[in-house]
């Protein structure tokens, strides 16, 4: 098998003016190998580092998202009155500035719009806080967890998690790979596009670089996704800046465009300012808590600006005003505390 994959190696390694780009099967090949390991440790790290070298294309990423799909886990559809939102965030976390997508996720939830998110432990090459550490320290443990039950708590309270290590063992074997690397790969791109539902679904992801979202579309478009958003976020992720403007790209199979470019200025709404630091987990999570409780703070008005904006977005609320308007209630009225703490009773009685 390991001589199979020195031909995709080949392909890719040869060097900025000879290199070649992998069709789409020889992409979920090459993928499917290395999850499985059936390359070499060496060839591994090679593909890793070349491939990143190169640059990957849309087509190469529809194979490795084939190949996610071949090898991962995917929940079976819900019971829902709206598509299920998955939100897609860099796997290496945030190091420099707040996260409030828990908070953002919370809202929905209690709007009645469900939420999947996914993701593992803190990883390489930023090692930034990653999601399900803010979620355990807002008493929501998602790491043990089977997916029969990770199913029945976004089927119940519209909100779910996929903990790569327990989940994608296959994925959280190629953490160590790149770490040795020491350089994102490919994959981090393709952990972006990713959503393990099988039901009706709106992808949610975040880029940094233009070239990236071409290819994101270009990915997508190949397999048939036709409904996404993509957020010039903080630092990759879903978080609406609020020092600039924010830019996104809208694609809806209802819509007449299809695809629309979105650009919102915080500061015309009153919300706008420089953005609140990362510091440290304890520091996040006591903010987190009191934007929970109602209670103001200087994480506030990007949470309002975050979780006001997608539940327009995502059609709860029929103008950017109103969903500001709706966020601040569920949190000042405590619908979305409430909603934290009936994930966290469904979890404790599995």
């Amino acid at each position: 098998m390991s001589q199979i994959f020195r031909e995709f190696l080949k392909k890719v390694g040869s060097g900025r003016h000879t290199s070649k780009d992998l069709t789409r099967i020889e992409a979920q090949t090459a993928l499917a190998m290395m999850l499985q390991q059936e390359a070499t440790p060496a060839q591994i790290g090679a593909f890793l580092i070349a491939h990143r070298i190169k640059r990957p294309t849309g087509i190469e990423l529809a194979g490795f998202l084939d190949a996610y799909e071949q090898l991962g886990p995917t929940l079976p559809a819900v019971s829902a009155s709206s598509p299920v939102i998955v939100f897609s965030v860099p796997y290496d976390g945030r190091s420099r500035t707040a996260p409030v997508l828990p908070i953002t996720a919370l809202v929905l939830a209690a709007s009645g719009c469900p939420v999947l998110l996914h993701g593992g432990d803190r990883m390489p090459t930023k090692y930034g806080v990653p999601l399900v550490d803010l979620w355990q320290g807002l008493g929501v443990d998602w790491s043990h967890r089977y997916l029969s039950q990770i199913h029945h708590v976004l089927s119940k309270c519209g909100l779910g998690f996929i903990y790569l290590p327990e989940q994608f063992p296959l994925a959280q074997g190629m953490v160590e790979f790149r770490d040795q690397v020491g350089k994102r790969p490919p994959l981090a791109t393709t952990e972006l596009l990713w959503q393990p539902y099988l039901g009706e679904h709106h992808l949610i992801t975040g880029f940094v670089h233009p070239p990236t979202e071409n290819m994101m579309r270009e990915a997508l478009a190949l397999r048939g996704m036709d409904h996404f958003t993509t957020v010039k976020g903080l630092e990759g992720s879903c978080d609406l800046p609020r020092d600039r403007k924010a830019i996104l790209g809208l694609n809806h199979p209802s819509s007449e465009l299809n695809w629309q470019r979105l650009i919102l200025s915080a500061r015309d709404y009153d919300l706008g300012g420089p953005e609140i630091p990362y510091t440290s987990t304890e520091a996040l999570l006591e903010q987190l808590h009191a934007v929970l409780n109602g209670q103001t703070c200087e994480l506030m008005p990007a949470v309002l600006w975050n979780a006001g904006f997608y539940l327009w977005h995502v059609g709860i609320s029929s103008s950017l005003n109103d969903g500001l308007q709706a966020a601040e209630n569920l949190l000042t009225n405590g619908t979305a505390k409430q909603t934290l703490t009936q994930v966290q009773a469904f979890l404790a009685d599995l």
